[in-house]
């Protein structure tokens, strides 16, 4: 990473490395857009699947983070990036062909449906670590900002795209059909990461110890109070606010007796308000500063979820609508600036750890959610399911305006944390 002034052109223009990231990531979240609608309208339309089947399909998806985060972070620390990206995406597109295939045939069940999106998560976790990692070196450090803002932005307005077209491609082609939309767009990532060009920084061969480095890894996330801080007030958002998220096919479909098209729209107004807070986050942060940003994000975010409970049939269903709008563009304005501080900080030869151990906590609790949200919604029912996931979000602002950062104006003025011992990077 440089710490070269950047130059005046926009950053898609100036840098071809970030620009190849951007179009393989844009697409990328496109795809899985239309892949987190059909998925569930399969297993609740096409296979009459349970409720607790229904909302716990979401978390196989994170499941692999749970499992195999850490050691997956030191592998990708060990190995270049690009093949690792390449490879990653080439076992996605197989395993996501065999779902139409298999529809096509009249052998689609749930236990492949589960099945092949475990696997699919699995694909995620090297393909995020690493493109994290090449983000890092692809940009300078004056350019983390602007470009986490751009990777966030314009991959919320993918995901709202995505997902208005899927609300509207499961009703006239078959949720099963639809997941064809993702085989063609982890083909366009595929070309585009083929082009990157990056320099990858190369590390010291040294002896290589697995649970020692996924050791470093964990220590180095809880190593400051800013990072600790970070992680758990993402952890605590995605927990109560999967819990919701993992809900809304059941509240919309079944409790609310709505169709696919108000599903597909009320999840793209979460992406749009995303693509809003991604675009907007760097202005936001230079404004008011990255550090009341951060801290104040997530009060609207909060109540951005609880507006679901509000929904009625109809035009009622705008409530939740405005509702998730404000609550993606809250949630973008946090992550832009927790990940940036993040790649601000951490050594290049410790980013692939960093990551796999934070999301290991953050997105493992996305799994958790998921499996939670089914077990409470078949006992409870989906509305008071949802309540509880609202109420326990309410914790992520709170750690966020009483913890270590409370006080804090701009993070990128925090000292970075030496590394863990054993991890030095060249």
């Amino acid at each position: 990473m440089t710490d070269t002034a950047p130059p005046r052109r926009h950053l898609l223009v100036r840098n071809a490395d970030f620009r190849s990231l951007w179009i393989s990531g844009t697409a990328g979240v496109f795809g899985n857009a239309v892949t987190a609608v059909a998925l569930p309208v399969v297993a609740a339309v096409e296979l009459n699947a349970s409720n607790f089947e229904v909302a716990a399909l979401a978390g196989m998806v994170f499941l692999p983070w749970l499992l195999f985060g850490l050691v997956i972070g030191v592998w990708v620390d060990r190995l270049p990036r690009k093949p690792v990206i390449l490879w990653s995406l080439a076992v996605r597109v197989a395993v996501l062909l065999t779902l139409p295939l298999a529809y096509w045939l009249g052998i689609l069940t749930t236990v492949h449906l589960f099945a092949v999106a475990f696997a699919a998560g699995l694909t995620s976790v090297f393909f995020n670590l690493a493109d994290t990692a090449l983000v890092q070196q692809a940009v300078s450090k004056h350019e983390l900002v602007e470009g986490n803002g751009l990777m966030t932005g314009s991959g919320a307005a993918a995901d709202a795209a995505g997902r208005s077209l899927a609300g509207w491609l499961t009703t006239v082609a078959g949720a099963s059909n639809s997941l064809l939309v993702q085989v063609g767009a982890s083909l366009v990532s595929l070309g585009a990461v083929s082009r990157l060009k990056v320099q990858e920084v190369k590390l010291a061969k040294t002896e290589h110890r697995l649970l020692r480095d996924m050791a470093d890894g964990m220590k180095y996330t809880f190593s400051t109070g800013p990072l600790r801080a970070i992680l758990f007030n993402a952890a605590l958002w995605n927990l109560g606010g999967n819990i919701a998220a993992s809900l809304i096919v059941l509240l919309v479909l079944r409790t609310l007796g709505e169709s696919e098209v108000w599903l597909g729209l009320l999840l793209a107004s979460a992406s749009a308000g995303g693509a809003v807070g991604g675009i907007s986050a760097k202005a936001m942060s230079e404004r008011f500063g990255s550090g009341p940003l951060w801290r104040w994000s997530m009060v609207p975010g909060v109540a951005g979820y609880a507006s679901l409970l509000l929904m009625t049939p109809g035009w009622g269903m705008l409530v939740g609508v405005l509702g998730m709008f404000v609550m993606g563009a809250s949630v973008a304005w946090n992550i832009v600036v927790g990940a940036s501080f993040r790649q601000q900080v951490c050594p290049p030869g410790m980013m692939g750890r960093l990551g796999a151990a934070s999301r290991t906590v953050s997105w493992g609790m996305l799994a958790l959610a998921s499996f939670a949200a089914g077990t409470l919604a078949h006992l409870f029912g989906v509305r008071e399911a949802v309540l509880t996931g609202v109420l326990i979000a309410c914790g992520a602002p709170l750690i966020a305006l009483l913890g270590p950062l409370r006080r804090v104006q701009r993070l990128e003025d925090l000292e970075p944390a030496p590394e863990a011992d054993g991890a030095q990077a060249p």
